[in-house]
């Protein structure tokens, strides 16, 4: 670590006793401490989404739990076999996923409350039944295994936190590819109905939701409110069936714009999705997509007033950085840079009912500098910058940019055993910077960040399964492959601090159910290479039956006050 980083972090590990009072007098302590702080959030510190598995072996039952569920009402039907193979007992539950592509587990979400120096002071569990919630009916649960969801996002006014679940009880089968109850789709192999469902609590820790019926197929990963029009921006994937789509999945894809609604879920009753924005590969000159499919979006961050995207995965559109363009002036082409002034987005994207399956109008655009090459002519292995798998973004200032990349997922063959040794030879995977050239006025890959990540490098986790999974013949021992959600905060001598969730590869039957990390990383923003000796370091790590998704500051954090100590 060179001498500046090092500085950095002595006084983040110090940042704690001025930033927070209500926490100056607790002792550094390990990680997993948990203090009695409350159901409540302390501004100026770090809060971490974590899910946890029942591991009940009862709630799959080998050759009687139906796979896909309802398969039967579909009119795919269903496959051969149709039942588990696999009990509920994790990890191997997972290996349920290779009979049934759709197959996830349903768990309880944790907001999980840390100091900037790595304690955690306690642990907030989202409301997941009646009897929790002493009579009402409202709740939400994750897909275990859906590593692309629960990001945290900080409402525009900073006072509240939003993320996207499902409305659904824990320990249900296939929630995250069932349709919603409005937009049902007889071709999607998953012959049950639940909706998505928006999550906004404040720093108090109470917790308000708002059911959609958009993703209907796939799922919903990131919200952030616009306090000012009293509505969340969403980003996620929709659809799980076959070519054409049902109208009500085209409209629920993507970047979604969704009205908050505050009463109680058993009185809303959602109705058609309302899409934010839309772009197709027609824009770059391309032959159209798959409609809808331009828009599996990932990350979400709102900058200056400009809502901003990532796609990273899926065969159609183009991985890269979006935004979104208010004024129809930014980008003819495709491409380009917000229009200075632009106000963010205050209503839904208006089109024309009768041309749906033809795409919705494009409002979107390509971050000029970002890559637009199609994702299916991409090479297996991309060069540094190619910027092939972006997941979450965040900006130092106006000209600098840092993309968390998860890495292409790559668990390698039983032949070539080469799992680990790829994760470790990628090139661009790990903590990307951007940084803006005005004299070209577009965005220039700097450098990334992979140093203390190990990415390929197979670590334990107490309690899993050692050697290989017999159903993949790969190891179970999970390593890094990149980044996924990330969050960070700028110092007044120009160094910021970049937390970020960790993307895994493993021999699992899905990989999103490995047990990750967050890390935590020093640059320098105004560097232009890479200082010498920058390195991750680990923040928190999943255990267990654990996984972690999302990263942010606490509702009602002062960024002006985060920065005084650094």
């Amino acid at each position: 670590m060179n001498n500046a980083s090092r500085v950095f972090s002595r006084r983040v590990l110090s940042a704690i006793a001025v930033l927070t009072p209500v926490v100056a007098s607790v002792p550094a302590v390990a990680q997993k401490t948990t203090y009695d702080f409350g159901e409540r959030f302390y501004p100026n510190n770090i809060v971490i989404s974590r899910s946890v598995y029942d591991n009940n072996p009862s709630n799959v039952v080998v050759g009687v739990t139906q796979l896909p569920p309802n398969c039967q009402l579909t009119t795919v039907g269903c496959p051969t076999p149709a039942v588990a193979q696999y009990n509920g007992t994790y990890p191997t539950v997972f290996n349920n996923d290779v009979n049934d592509s759709s197959f996830g587990i349903t768990s309880k979400i944790f907001l999980d409350q840390f100091s900037l120096a790595g304690s955690r002071l306690n642990s907030i569990e989202v409301p997941n039944s009646d009897e929790q919630l002493n009579g009402k009916d409202d709740q939400l649960v994750t897909s275990f295994s859906s590593k692309s969801e629960l990001a945290l996002n900080l409402s525009t006014s900073g006072k509240y936190l939003s993320f996207m679940g499902y409305v659904a009880p824990a320990n249900s089968v296939d929630v995250s590819n069932s349709n919603t109850p409005l937009v049902v789709d007889p071709t999607n192999p998953v012959g049950i109905n639940h909706y998505r469902g928006v999550a906004l609590v404040d720093q108090s820790g109470q917790f308000k939701f708002t059911e959609t019926n958009a993703y209907s197929g796939n799922n919903g990963r990131a919200a952030i409110y616009n306090d000012d029009v009293d509505a969340f921006y969403t980003a996620g994937n929709a659809g799980n069936g076959n070519n054409p789509q049902p109208n009500g999945v085209i409209l629920g894809a993507g970047a979604q714009f969704v009205p908050e609604v505050n009463t109680p879920e058993k009185n809303q009753n959602p109705g058609t999705p309302e899409p934010l924005a839309s772009f197709s590969v027609t824009e770059l000159g391309d032959k159209a997509d798959k409609v809808g499919k331009d828009t599996n979006f990932r990350g979400l961050t709102v900058f200056n007033n400009v809502v901003y995207l990532t796609k990273g995965s899926g065969s159609n559109g183009v991985n890269t950085v979006y935004f979104v363009d208010t004024t129809g002036k930014a980008c003819p082409n495709g491409v380009g840079l917000p229009v200075a002034g632009a106000p963010l987005p205050a209503g839904p994207l208006s089109y024309d009912a009768n041309t749906v399956q033809s795409g919705l109008p494009n409002n979107m655009c390509i971050l000029a500098g970002f890559p637009t090459a199609l994702a299916k002519s991409l090479p297996a292995v991309e060069p540094a910058g190619t910027n092939s798998y972006p997941f979450g973004v965040w900006f130092a200032n106006k000209d600098t940019l840092y993309v968390a990349d998860e890495g292409d997922g790559y668990n390698g063959t039983v032949a070539s055993a080469d799992m680990y040794k790829h994760a470790a030879a990628q090139l661009s995977a790990g903590l990307q910077k951007w940084v803006f050239n005005s004299t070209t006025n577009t965005w220039q890959f700097a450098y990334v960040i992979q140093k203390g990540l190990n990415l390929g490098v197979p670590y334990t986790v107490a309690g899993y399964p050692t050697g290989n999974n017999a159903v993949t013949g790969l190891p179970w021992a999970p390593a890094t492959d990149g980044l996924r959600n990330i969050t960070g905060v700028v110092g007044p001598d120009g160094l910021a601090a970049i937390w970020g969730v960790t993307s895994t590869v493993s021999g699992n039957g899905d990989q999103g159910a490995d047990p990750n990390k967050v890390v935590v990383v020093v640059d320098r923003v105004a560097s232009t290479t890479l200082p010498a000796g920058t390195s991750f370091t680990e923040f928190d790590t999943a255990r267990f039956g654990e996984v972690l998704r999302g990263v942010s500051f606490t509702p009602g954090s002062d960024k002006s006050r985060v920065e005084l100590p650094f």
